[in-house]
């Protein structure tokens, strides 16, 4: 055991001769977490660039609808940009309120009394729809931080079951025979770290952002509801 400690501690110990020298099962898992790994930085990057642009496109929208003195009037241009967070909520409320007086002039009662409380319902359908959207991909994320661990403990448990299991039968055992199979059992736990570690610190920066980005959301949903109320 002295030599396995000492190689890991220097170095000199070979991750892909380690790798080789695993039976199919810790093979497997090694490269299940591999690929679970590749699978999530790219999660990691992709939704971190795509937050970046959805609240860049966010604040955007808002200055220009901040700079309009009646928003109940706004072009269709406006209201049909629904790639935009801020937009979809903004167009699912003014489309509701315009449905609402068009229903109430058809029927001929005044529709004042429950315009803004379809346009009010219409945004807190909107607001779900996009929480939903801001938080896709995070339970992939956190599936790997609590995953990864516990499949590559099961590969080093099932590794050092199979090399006691394959020194049992032997007439002498000694460290020699014991460490291959120990290292390589191992190796599957140490891939679990490398997987869960970086997901860990990527999926709790990412969850940061997605709350205050829908915090941002409900806050302009309020705003927007306010405003509306105000115009009519």
């Amino acid at each position: 055991m002295s030599e396995l400690y000492s190689a890991l501690v220097l170095g000199t110990a070979n991750p892909v001769e380690i790798f080789l020298r695993c039976d199919d099962v810790g093979k497997t898992i090694t490269a299940l977490l591999g690929v679970f790994s590749i699978i999530a930085w790219a999660l990691m990057i992709g939704k971190r660039n795509d937050l970046t642009n959805l609240d860049e496109l966010n604040r955007s929208f808002d200055r220009k609808l901040r700079a309009e003195r009646r928003v109940l009037d706004l072009a269709e241009s406006v209201k049909g940009q629904r790639a935009v967070p801020y937009a979809d909520l903004f167009g699912e409320a003014i489309e509701a309120y315009w449905r609402a007086a068009a229903i109430g002039k058809e029927k001929g009662v005044d529709s004042s009394r429950f315009r803004l409380e379809h346009a009010e319902n219409a945004l807190q359908r909107a607001l779900a729809r996009q929480v939903l959207r801001y938080e896709s991909s995070m339970i992939f994320l956190a599936s790997v931080v609590s995953g990864a661990p516990f499949m590559g403990l099961l590969g080093t448990v099932w590794g050092v079951m199979t090399a006691f299991d394959s020194v049992s039968v032997q007439q002498t055992a000694s460290i020699q025979t014991l460490a291959p199979g120990v290292s390589a059992a191992l190796l599957t736990t140490i891939s679990g770290l490398l997987v869960a570690i970086p997901s860990l610190f990527g999926y709790n920066l990412l969850l940061a952002k997605t709350r205050n980005m829908v915090t941002d959301l409900e806050n302009f949903a309020s705003a927007l509801a306010d405003r509306l109320e105000l115009e009519s």
